[in-house]
């Protein structure tokens, strides 16, 4: 047995913009460019590294938000980026058999097998994968906050030589972290680790936030979303029906909305989805009154214009009496 300890790195279109609104075989929430990788053997010693560049198929002009981030330009995955299809057949044989993923985070694996399904790619070699944030937690301070992987590092007392978010550099620096946990003994005790995740919340509760709560088992972003303007709609005061209003989509696969009951007046509602082991959805929903400061991201965003994206103009030809055509 062996430990793929890996870090993608993707691209994700404004929302919005025209990629945004292309309508692909399987939905995802980004399309990778790079992945970086480190086995670690059963011993937990660090041996080989992988890493490769992708050029995108679908979304490929790169978004500036993330080109600025991973240092990524156009030209370099233009000049040095492969298919999807071939990196992820080097990629496999670079892993080999009996293997056990870790990522520094819930996101990379909900990335992965979207990609693989977009592709035509099977998912169950992947099927073994841990969060090593939830395993570092456990077995140090044992609290239900969300490191950072920097914060890790310096918990650890690991120097950072490698560049941050560089799917490499920052898979290099989790398997560092995760050679001073006991893998073996975290990945036996990973579900008890979950359960322990505050059913799914980071840290405290928000300020101004009244409620929190996590749903299970939906099967896809349609019927979570539905489900949270609907019947689980509910006025934290009173309990009675709430009606949205429109939903905004926000990064890490968040969504807000603000809803209104006819007695208490307005919420913000704020979900985040995760993938589950089974592969449905997990929603974790916070309500914040509708006057607190989170609120406001909210009321910026409906008071801009909506963007209307004009129809590229023709010009048209119009048939005259005489038989000639006239453009206008």
């Amino acid at each position: 047995m062996q430990y793929i300890i890996l870090d993608l790195e993707w691209n994700q279109p404004w929302p919005g913009s025209p990629s945004a609104q292309k309508v692909l075989p399987v939905s995802i929430h980004g399309e990778i460019i790079q992945i970086g990788a480190v086995r670690m053997g059963e011993d937990q010693s660090l041996q080989d590294e992988f890493q490769i560049l992708i050029r995108p198929k679908y979304y490929r002009r790169l978004n500036k938000r993330v080109s600025s981030l991973t240092g990524i330009k156009e030209s370099r995955l233009k000049a040095e980026g492969v298919g999807f299809p071939e990196a992820m057949e080097k990629f496999r044989a670079w892993c080999g058999e009996d293997c056990t993923f870790l990522t520094w985070g819930f996101d990379d694996l909900t990335i992965m097998r979207e990609n693989l399904m977009l592709f035509g790619f099977a998912t169950d070699w992947i099927s073994r994968w841990y969060n090593a944030q939830m395993i570092f937690n456990a077995q140090t301070d044992g609290s239900n906050a969300q490191k950072a992987l920097k914060t890790a590092m310096e918990l650890c007392g690991i120097a950072a030589t490698r560049p941050a978010h560089d799917a490499l550099g920052d898979a290099y620096h989790t398997a560092q972290v995760c050679a001073t946990l006991e893998l073996a003994r975290g990945c036996r005790e990973y579900e008890t680790a979950l359960r322990q995740h505050e059913n799914g919340f980071h840290g405290a509760q928000p300020e101004g936030c009244l409620d929190r709560r996590v749903f299970h088992g939906y099967p896809d972003k349609d019927k979570a979303i539905g489900d949270m303007a609907g019947r689980e709609n509910r006025c934290p005061e009173c309990g009675k029906a709430m009606k949205s209003s429109r939903w905004y989509p926000q990064q890490g696969r968040r969504y807000m909305t603000m809803a209104t009951c006819p007695e208490h007046g307005k919420y913000l509602i704020r979900i985040r989805l995760s993938e589950e082991a089974d592969g449905t959805l997990r929603v974790s929903r916070l309500i914040y009154e509708g006057a607190s400061e989170a609120a406001k991201a909210y009321e910026a965003l409906a008071q801009k214009p909506r963007r209307h994206h004009r129809r590229s103009s023709r010009k048209a030809s119009v048939k005259q009496p005489d038989g000639a055509k006239k453009e206008e």
